[in-house]
This record gives structure tokens, sequence and C-alpha cells, in this order.
């Protein structure tokens, strides 16, 4: 299990084999690289269905298909302290008919080869197609017959709220095809992705997920996919009814990049931020130098508490409203320093991974 350090407790990913050092909260990441690939688009749904909500039974027998086992074999990662075994397993789910699969990247991290096993025990070779670290999302592909693929379809994840029922559908521990239910605990969480950047807008859930669920699909009641489960919060390394999900509105974004075949890119200010203690607002821990946060003047201590006019009332608020930037846009951030309150124009930079 490879441990990822989040407030005074561990979050771990829920492969079952796990994850790479965290770090603080970090408003900005670096972009994977990719490879070219046709696909057949899996659209974005709105959750505001006309149909009432079914039951998680319903939802399991809708979704089961499209949910996938995966096998990554011979895997290792250089940036953590902690040993990984040579067969890792996660979970995944069928992203289009050309036979693309979604999932987590530390899932498939380092792998030299990866099985995907379907919901009738197939078995196919995956390629990765392509990944982004910084997200801590991966795209495979494989070549399996059209009828035995069933896609998920993703649901604009900004439409779900704070006490939606929801539905998880993985592998835990290995065990295939395995559904549990709870609901959304928290929106808007910001988790750390195994190369220490931060990932915004995680959707907070009580539904048990264990190791070997990274990776499977965070349904709602109408049986569309607004997450995709990478990581649990926990002291004991097993599920304490808190989870992770990367929004669906994150997976669309990254998956369309890397089947289009580009890098993915984000913004990038170049701080670490805290709680301010004496105030709302993300307190700057850390510049790194060179950043656009330095070259603005930006300085440690400095207490964020603006970005274009939006309020900033805590560390996890500046990673989202950098991360719904692009590289190259200009920001007008205000930040109280000394007890004076002061305004700096940045250019957002480019992540490196």
């Amino acid at each position: 299990m490879r441990l990822r350090k989040r407030t005074a407790v561990a979050v771990a990913a829920v492969a079952l084999a796990g994850a790479g050092a965290g770090a603080g909260s970090y408003a900005a990441v670096a972009g994977g690289e990719s490879t070219t690939a046709s696909q057949t688009s899996t659209p974005i749904a709105d959750t505001t269905a006309t149909s009432s909500d079914l039951s998680v039974g319903e939802i399991y027998r809708a979704s089961y298909k499209g949910v996938v086992e995966i096998t990554a074999t011979g895997t290792g990662s250089s940036n953590t302290p902690f040993p990984r075994s040579s067969q890792d397993q996660g979970s995944g789910f069928v992203y289009d008919s050309a036979g693309h699969i979604v999932t987590n990247y530390h899932v498939v991290s380092g792998a030299s080869s990866i099985t995907v096993t379907l919901y009738d025990g197939s078995k196919y070779k995956a390629t990765v197609v392509g990944h982004d670290a910084s997200s801590d999302l991966a795209v495979l592909k494989i070549d399996a017959p059209s009828g035995k693929l069933h896609p998920l379809t993703l649901a604009d994840s900004s439409k779900v709220q704070v006490g939606d029922g929801v539905v998880a559908i993985g592998s835990p521990f290995g065990l295939a095809e395995t559904v549990t239910s709870g609901i959304v605990s928290a929106l808007n969480r910001t988790i750390s992705s195994d190369n220490s950047y931060s990932i915004a807008g995680a959707i907070q859930t009580d539904a048990a997920v264990n190791p070997g669920n990274s990776g499977g699909p965070l349904l709602n009641m109408q049986g569309r996919v607004i997450g995709v489960n990478s990581q649990i919060e926990s002291q004991s390394g097993a599920n304490d009814g808190v989870g992770f999900a990367i929004s669906a509105n994150t997976v669309k974004s990254v998956v369309s990049q890397l089947l289009g075949g580009g890098q993915v890119e984000h913004a990038f200010l170049g701080v670490s931020v805290q709680d301010a203690s004496s105030r709302s607002g993300a307190q700057i821990a850390s510049v790194t130098g060179g950043s656009p946060a330095a070259n603005a003047g930006l300085e440690n201590g400095d207490v964020i508490t603006a970005v274009d006019g939006h309020t900033i009332a805590t560390p996890d608020d500046l990673t989202s409203a950098v991360a719904g930037k692009h590289p190259g846009d200009k920001v007008s951030i205000t930040y109280v320093r000394n007890g004076s309150t002061r305004t700096a124009s940045v250019t957002l930079g480019t992540r490196a991974s």
C-alpha cells in the first residue's frame, strides 16, 4: 500500500498496492505525455435526469459490464519509499466502443505488462494510450470485440450535491464486481497526485472503497459516472468511511486531451499553501523559485484572499481557482502582507511533470 499524507492522517491510493509521497496543497501541477489514438467519445450527461433514481441493484445490473479489473505486472515506482509487489491490481471502466479504458495512473505506473479482465472473465493485454500523472489518470486500449464493450456514461459532476447517493463498483482486494454504496460527503476537496501536485475538485464519499478500487467508477443514482475512485483517508490503511474520487469533469477534460494526442497542460502558480492562522485565506508556505508567483513578488507568509475578485477562504479554494485557469492566463491576486492588502498581476505558467 502506497501512502500519501493528508493533514494528520494518511491518504492511501486505493490500488491493491500503493503510492508516492504527497505534499501540502499546491496551486500548481504538471502534465503527463500522451500518444495518439482514434476514439469514439463518451458524452457528458446532465445528472439531473428526468427519470427517478435507480436502486443500488438496478445501477449494478446496468453498469457492472462496463467495469473492469486491471492487473499491472512488473510495476515499480522510484518516488516512493514503500515496497511494491511485482503484480498490482486495480479497477477501471470502459470509456468508449473503441476499447479505451479509464483508470488511475498510479494503478499502471511503471508496469511492463497490463491485463484487463472484462465482466465475463475474458482477459486482454492493454497498452497505455496516454497518462497524466498530475491528475492521476491514464487511458488504456484493449482490442476486444465491440459486443463485449459496454461504455459507461460520464455525468456533469458540477451538478453533484452533498448528500447525493452514490455507488462504487470495482475490485477491492481483487474481489471483482464488488458494489458498495453511500453518499457524497463533501465536494471540492484537494488530494495529492503521485508527483506531489494537487488535484482539485475531488468528490468525498463515505461509500466503502478499499485497495483495488482505484480507477473504478463512482456512480450517481442514475448510473452515470461522477468520478474515478482514487484515494482513501485512513489511519488503518483500509476504508474508514472517507474516500475521494477524481471528478468526472476532470476526467472528461484530461481524457479528451490524451485521446487527441496532446499533452495535458495545467496552469501553474508556483506556491504551496496552508490554512491562514488568523484570517480566512490561503497562506503561502513556500514559493517556487522562478515561478509566476515568484516573478510577481509573492512571498512566504502572504495570505491570498482573492483571485480575479473571487474570494479565497481556504487553500482548496486557491487550488480550484488555479485549476480552472489555463497556462498563459493573467490573473489578479489579492493578498495580505503584514496587515496591508495588496494586489499582484500574475501570468500563469505551465506545470512541469
